[in-house]
């Protein structure tokens, strides 16, 4: 281990955790969420963490900062490297899906990238789904390839192509469930196992889920990526990515390469604790966030305007067994295309008075965008197609306002299309 390592690994131990024996007494998700790995006693009685501002870190002599560096002294020395406020929230959010390590990152994309960056080398291969963030189809595609990694694209809703497409260079198995913005699902423990066999590692990203709905790393999967822009922190006022790790040595590595050496993408003391703020009500905003969407996503199913609605609670969606097996709910978001195309869809969105034209998603506040013409504008119009998002498909976040008023905002901007 080098001497970087070693220091992590002490710095880690600064963060307090429960005995392991609270986990296998069952806390639950919620408490764990606002309690775990805090003791206020231990911080002069404060029932709120306190933030870390600080960039860099004192030490007492220069042994003491010699022994910080070896990893024989538990310390910080950096805040690109480790920092009090970042560690409670990863010791928190790694408690939350069950994994064994976590990394926090100054955006979604941040998150991907630095671990992609970790995990890949020149020559190596990706499979990834035919559907895909803009973004993260944007870097794959446009990014990693520039410096030798070959991206292939594959159906994953049938885990059968993936075995079919694996290779003996095939390193990494990446996918989004339910994907962003139609919604397909992918079988985690079935292209997982399938992905092990061939020795590839499985990377999930579980943003639309969280790990109250779906926890990717007890179905298999090595790897699960949030933007905790969305429902983690679940008020739009901050930008933050989070990785966690099935295996803490690769949770070091991406730290001390991905994070700290290719891309810098650190988060803010500040945004940590706003994180923390929002995982102690995320519980009972998902369970808010369901309930709205089922009763939305049941409303466009029955209006004769619709074409086609998209959602994993709806019996009539073709993966609603899938979903039913490896979420606990059916999620916030909706997929749907009107039956006048991309024209209706665009003046469904303009007639919203309530629901908010805007991108990103898990907010308080319902939100409705375009995907074609917003968040994938990165994929040419052959490429959209190829991936099942269509022209006229519209993506709503439903949010938390009272669903009277969300279904009648609905309604009334139905009528105009």
């Amino acid at each position: 281990m080098s001497p970087q390592e070693s220091a992590v690994q002490g710095a880690s131990k600064v963060a307090p955790e429960p005995d392991p024996a609270s986990r296998e007494a069952g806390a639950g998700f919620s408490t764990r969420a606002i309690h775990w790995g805090y003791n206020p006693h231990e911080h002069q009685g404060a029932l709120v963490p306190p933030v870390y501002m600080s960039s860099t870190f004192a030490f007492p002599d220069v042994a003491y900062g010699a022994r910080c560096f070896a990893g024989t002294e538990p310390g910080y020395f950096y805040t690109r490297v480790g920092n009090p406020t970042l560690a409670l929230l990863e010791s928190r959010l790694s408690s939350l899906e069950q994994g064994a390590a976590a990394v926090v990152f100054g955006s979604g994309m941040g998150a991907i990238t630095s671990t992609l960056w970790s995990m890949l080398e020149s020559g190596d291969e990706v499979l990834a789904d035919i559907t895909l963030y803009g973004c993260t189809f944007a870097f794959l595609t446009h990014g990693l390839t520039r410096f030798g990694v070959t991206v292939r694209h594959v159906d994953m809703t049938d885990p059968q192509q993936v075995a079919q497409a694996l290779g003996p260079k095939t390193r990494l198995v990446y996918f989004e469930t339910p994907a962003n913005p139609n919604m397909r699902l992918v079988d985690i423990e079935a292209v997982t196992s399938i992905a092990h066999q061939g020795g590839a590692k499985v990377v999930v990203d579980n943003t639309y889920c969280t790990p109250y709905l779906q926890r990717p790393l007890l179905l298999g999967a090595d790897v699960s990526v949030h933007s905790m822009t969305k429902y983690l922190g679940g008020h739009g006022d901050l930008t933050a990515g989070a990785v966690i790790f099935a295996d803490a040595e690769l949770a070091r590595h991406v730290r001390l390469f991905g994070l700290k050496d290719m891309t810098g993408a650190v988060m803010s003391a500040q945004d940590a604790q706003l994180v923390m703020r929002g995982l102690k009500t995320l519980a009972l905003r998902m369970d808010r966030h369901c309930q709205n969407a089922q009763a939305v996503a049941e409303l466009l199913q029955a209006h004769p305007a619709t074409h086609v609605v998209h959602y994993p609670g709806l019996p009539a969606f073709a993966q609603h067994n899938l979903a039913r097996r490896q979420m606990r709910q059916f999620g916030g978001m909706i997929a749907f295309e009107l039956k006048g195309g991309m024209a209706a869809g665009v003046r469904f969105m303009d007639a919203l008075q309530l629901v908010t034209r805007a991108v990103s998603l898990g907010d308080a506040e319902s939100l409705a965008q375009h995907p074609a013409s917003m968040t994938h504008s990165t994929y040419t119009p052959e490429e959209r197609a190829a991936c099942c998002i269509s022209d006229g498909l519209v993506r709503l976040s439903v949010g938390l306002e009272d669903l009277t008023d969300i279904l009648d905002d609905v309604r009334q901007a139905l009528v105009k299309v």
